[in-house]
């Protein structure tokens, strides 16, 4: 289960994500040391929210991979999201300009969706 995680482009993104969220911690730490050489009220902010930008990055990293976990391998085969074409219905009521329009997209339609010879290209 937990292996689809450990895919080389699983492991690059642990490894990532796990410095950044250090990252976040110096340069929290540095930020507070400019706020306490008389940086001002915007250091002092700073050096709480850069740990915070590293819990929120791990949370979201981790929701990442709940998801991971949580997806079906079958729906990376070819064919597995197959979506039927459904003709559109053209309306003919009403105003007779409107169903005009209508049918001459459904035949523009028609052209796109025919298959193509060697003589049309």
């Amino acid at each position: 289960m937990y292996r689809r995680l450990l895919s080389p482009g699983w492991l690059f993104m642990h490894l990532v994500v796990v410095a950044l969220f250090v990252m976040t911690f110096f340069l929290g730490y540095w930020q507070l040391t400019k706020a306490e050489a008389g940086g001002g009220a915007v250091n002092w902010s700073y050096a709480l929210q850069w740990p915070l930008y590293g819990f929120m990055g791990l949370g979201f990293y981790l929701k990442m991979a709940k998801d991971e976990l949580a997806r079906d391998p079958a729906d990376d085969e070819p064919g597995a999201s197959l979506v039927l074409y459904q003709r559109p219905r053209i309306d003919t009521t009403g105003d007779p300009e409107l169903a005009a329009y209508n049918a001459y997209l459904a035949e523009l339609n028609e052209k796109a969706l025919r298959p193509r010879s060697d003589s049309d290209r």
